[in-house]
C-alpha cells in the first residue's frame, strides 16, 4: 500500500485491487480484500468510497480535490507508535537470544562437572519450548545457582583434634597422610615411565613439536590437548588436584588413543578423575593393555 503513494499526492492509495494483488506477488483477490478488511476494522486504513466503488480523485477549479479510495492516514499518524511497537519486539528477541546463549554455555559447563546432573536435561527440555523473556531470566537464574553449588563442596572438611600430650602421634599421622599424597601423584614411576606412554599414545605424541622428555613435559603437552578434546582447563586443573598431575596427564593420552570408542570425551575425563570410575582407572594397565594390543596388530 505504501508503495503505491507518491510524494505531493496524500495518503490514499487509489491502485484496484488487481494492481494491488500483482505488486504484492499475485496473491488471491479474495485474500487481499479479506485483509484489507482486517485493517480497516484495526483503525488502520480509512475507506473512502465512490458511488461506484471506483478509486479516484477529482479537483474543482478552485483547487479543492474529493480522493475516493484506500486513506493510510490513521496508519501514518500511528506511525511513531508502531515503530516503538517494533523496537520493543526486536529488543525482546535479541534479549532471548542472548541469554538463551548463556543458558546454553552454563548448561555445557555444568555436564563437563557432572553430566549425570538431571537438571541439565530438565533445562535442555524447558529450552525446546518457546520462552518468554521472564521465564528465561529465572531459567538463567537457577542455571547459575546449580553452577555455584558445584563450587561449593558438599561436605565440610573433617577437622583433626590435637591431644594436648602426643605431639609425635600427630606428627606421624600427617607424614603418613604426605608420603600417601605423593603415592598418589606419582603413579608407579618404577613402572610407568614416559617413554613407554609416549611411545604407546602415539596420537597424542604426535601433536607435540618437540620430544616429550620427562613427565613436566607431558603434563604441559596434556593441557594443551585437554581444551581441543572438549575438557575446561578448569576441569583438568581440579582433576590435577583430585588424582595427581600424572594420572590426569595419562587419563587425557589414554583417551586420545581410544579415539572414537570414548562418546564424550568431557564426561569420561570427569567420570575417571572426580567421577565414581575416579578409583578404578589403572594408567599402567590400561596401557600395558594398548601396548599388547599394538603388537598384535603389527
Amino acid at each position: 500500500m505504501l508503495s503505491f503513494l507518491k510524494p505531493g499526492h496524500g495518503e490514499t492509495v487509489f491502485a484496484s485491487n488487481y494492481t494491488i494483488c500483482q505488486r504484492v506477488g499475485g496473491i488471491d483477490e479474495r485474500t487481499l480484500r479479506r485483509h484489507i478488511n482486517r485493517f480497516v476494522e484495526l483503525g488502520f486504513i480509512k475507506r473512502n468510497d465512490s458511488s461506484n466503488r471506483k478509486r479516484y480523485r477529482v479537483r474543482s477549479s478552485g483547487g479543492e480535490c474529493i480522493s475516493y479510495g484506500l486513506s493510510l492516514t490513521p496508519l501514518l499518524q500511528r506511525a511513531s507508535e508502531l515503530i516503538a511497537i517494533a523496537q520493543e519486539i526486536e529488543n525482546n528477541r535479541r534479549d532471548r537470544i542472548f541469554i538463551r546463549k548463556q543458558i546454553l554455555t552454563k548448561l555445557a559447563h555444568l555436564e563437563e562437572h557432572d553430566p549425570s546432573n538431571a537438571f541439565i536435561n530438565n533445562a535442555r527440555k524447558a529450552l525446546r519450548r518457546k520462552l518468554s523473556l521472564p521465564e528465561y531470566h529465572a531459567l538463567l537464574a537457577n542455571t547459575d545457582a546449580e553452577c555455584q553449588s558445584l563450587s561449593t563442596p558438599d561436605d565440610p572438611p573433617e577437622t583433626m583434634e590435637l591431644p594436648a600430650n602426643d605431639g609425635q602421634t600427630v606428627r606421624h599421622q600427617s607424614k603418613s597422610k604426605e608420603e600417601k599424597k605423593d603415592l598418589d601423584s606419582n603413579i608407579g614411576d618404577e613402572a610407568l615411565k614416559p617413554d613407554l606412554l609416549t611411545s604407546v599414545c602415539d596420537q597424542a605424541t604426535s601433536f607435540s613439536t618437540e620430544r616429550l622428555r620427562n613427565w613436566l613435559d607431558i603434563e604441559n603437552h596434556a593441557r594443551t590437548l585437554a581444551p581441543m578434546m572438549g575438557i575446561h582447563p578448569e576441569t583438568f586443573e581440579k582433576a590435577k588436584n583430585a588424582v595427581g598431575a600424572q594420572k590426569t596427564s595419562c587419563a587425557i593420552f589414554i583417551m586420545l588413543q581410544l579415539g572414537k570408542r570414548i562418546r564424550d570425551f568431557g564426561a569420561y575425563f570427569h567420570s575417571i578423575t572426580l567421577g565414581q570410575r575416579q578409583n578404578q582407572f589403572d594408567p599402567l594397565a590400561l596401557i600395558q593393555r594398548l601396548s599388547e594390543t599394538n603388537e598384535q596388530t603389527v
